[in-house]
């Protein structure tokens, strides 16, 4: 599997002054997307936890309030996710964040597999429209097919 980074804002950027070049009564009026970025990341079932580059949890998805629970839940929020985890993992952490750091190529790297809840885990790295390391997130991808029925309205 082939991974890449699209920078989104800088599409979302190009695109928003596309349409005003082409449509100039829309001048002003390109909808702010942070609101639809949010949502992507509230409604998403499995955890995310963003991080700046102090290592300081920025950000948690409802879904991961809820997996990190008993470790404090919502109150994570300001807390350095190095204080979450065993010296061996902060040592990895630090490692991952440093080899995103050498590279805007270098975006994604694979963890581990949460053999209990048949996921595998990522650590992904956030970045400016420059392409400059901001922060990095956890990204959790389940293996187990969804038990929901195709379409199921009710």
């Amino acid at each position: 599997m082939q991974w890449f980074s699209v920078d989104i804002f800088q599409t979302v950027r190009y695109n928003s002054l596309d349409i005003e070049a082409n449509y100039p009564e829309s001048a002003g009026i390109i909808m702010e997307l942070s609101v639809f970025f949010q949502s992507v990341l509230d409604q998403d079932r499995a955890p995310i936890v963003l991080c700046d580059l102090q290592h300081t949890i920025i950000y948690m998805n409802p879904a991961a309030v809820i997996n990190y629970e008993k470790y404090g839940g919502a109150n994570l929020v300001g807390c350095s996710v190095l204080d979450c985890h065993s010296s061996a993992s902060v040592s990895l952490i630090r490692q991952v964040v440093d080899w995103f750091a050498k590279s805007p190529e270098n975006n994604i790297i694979f963890t581990h597999h949460n053999m209990k809840h048949n996921r595998d885990v990522y650590m992904v790295a956030l970045r400016d429209e420059d392409k400059n390391l901001i922060g990095y997130y956890e990204k959790h991808e389940y293996r187990t097919p969804d038990t929901m029925q195709s379409y199921d309205f009710v």
